[in-house]
């Protein structure tokens, strides 16, 4: 991406929703596409290229740009599970960049909350004809994680513990959370075994909701009244079980992150506020290794003693409480992720862990399964 040519986040808005038993999930999308768009001070007629993944109904972007009543000329339904926001967003850029489009609107939406069927797994499917007999859950496959990072690294649940702190620290002062009760180590650790060694308070909340962002070319933005939030840094990647030489203490987070970061031309000392995808606990400090914050098996020492609440500590992260205490709408928290970011580049978080002098910020999202097959993808913003 050069630097003449990056595109700009000009809207971002957030369903204040945590449980919408009386919205449909078409629905839901359609107030936060319209919530992002008044937030940039444009309207629909003015978009021209739309994304949106596996959460939107019905055949994704040919529903939604009919219900929406779009007219546009490029579209992406790249599903990579929770971060398929952050890579609409990149792919974005790449569009606007390369002349596909001018205004791009980017939606994700859900209601787990009030009720939501799992789409059937196919038994042909390579890898669900062999573990669908084991019947693994996912907060199995991330307690395997963990349990494997306690034994390689001297990790501790203590340790773990601390990242849920300094999201409950934060999450107080968001009055959309759905558990603003600020926690202590023992809390965390005092709170039911889910699936050892993560307890309950390890884990995510479930929340309907969604949220959208509005990415521009450089023209249209400097046009807006808006702060501009330039994308200068995007990477993703993939990584799969290795035909058997599964990494269950590592991430696709160490490719994602190192092509942001040289993208952007800057280092992860650089970074001022992040927002880390945080399913569960051992989510946060793999990525936080992974993405060269410290080193590999040093997370339980980063993320320990507050050292990621706003304001205390020298990485504060997902000032909004974020899936552990805020929302996981859809169950895919990537595009919270990103609206958190801009919040706090424009100066727009809560006075109380608004981050100071927050000129770049860095927004990483993790799809799927950590320890089986998974996505990663960072964004790097810098505020103009």
């Amino acid at each position: 991406m050069h630097r003449d040519k990056n595109a700009y986040i000009v809207g971002a808005w957030e369903h204040p929703a945590r449980k919408a038993p009386d919205k449909s999930v078409v629905r839901l999308h359609a107030e936060c596409a319209a919530g992002a768009l008044a937030d940039a001070g444009l309207t629909k007629d003015d978009v021209d290229a739309y994304f949106c993944a596996g959460d939107a109904p019905g055949l994704g972007p040919l529903t939604m740009i009919d219900f929406l009543n779009l007219k546009v000329r490029h579209c992406d339904s790249t599903d990579i599970g929770g971060s398929a926001p952050l890579l609409h967003i990149a792919h974005a850029a790449q569009a606007i960049a390369g002349g596909k489009c001018n205004v791009a609107l980017i939606t994700l939406a859900g209601r787990p909350h009030s009720g939501w069927i799992a789409p059937e797994l196919n038994p042909t499917q390579p890898d669900m004809m062999w573990e669908m007999p084991v019947r693994h859950t996912t907060v199995d496959i991330y307690a395997m994680c963990a349990r494997r990072h306690m034994h390689e690294y001297g990790t501790t649940s203590e340790q773990l513990a601390w990242i849920k702190v300094a999201a409950s620290h934060h999450a107080q002062y968001n009055p959309h959370a759905m558990l603003r009760k600020v926690v202590t180590v023992e809390d965390v650790l005092s709170s039911p075994m889910v699936s050892d060694p993560l307890h309950r308070l390890d884990c995510c909340v479930t929340s309907d909701g969604g949220g959208a962002v509005v990415v521009t070319r450089p023209e249209i933005a400097k046009s807006l009244k808006r702060p501009r939030v330039k994308v200068i840094g995007a990477g993703e990647a993939v990584q799969g079980q290795f035909a058997g030489a599964v990494e269950l203490t590592a991430s696709a987070a160490r490719q994602s992150g190192a092509i942001a970061f040289a993208e952007a031309g800057v280092e992860p000392s650089d970074v001022r506020y992040a927002s880390i995808y945080d399913s569960f606990t051992i989510t946060v400090l793999i990525a936080l290794e992974d993405l060269g914050f410290c080193e590999k098996g040093m997370g339980g020492r980063l993320v320990a003693d507050g050292n990621l609440i706003s304001g205390i500590g020298r990485l504060p992260f997902n000032t909004d409480g974020g899936g552990l205490c805020s929302s996981h709408p859809a169950r895919r928290g990537g595009i919270t992720k990103v609206i958190e970011a801009v919040r706090q580049l424009r100066g727009e978080a809560h006075p109380a862990v608004q981050v100071k002098d927050c000129t770049l910020a860095l927004a990483h999202g993790t799809g799927m399964l950590l320890g089986t097959r998974h996505s990663s993808v960072t964004l790097i913003f810098e505020r103009e």
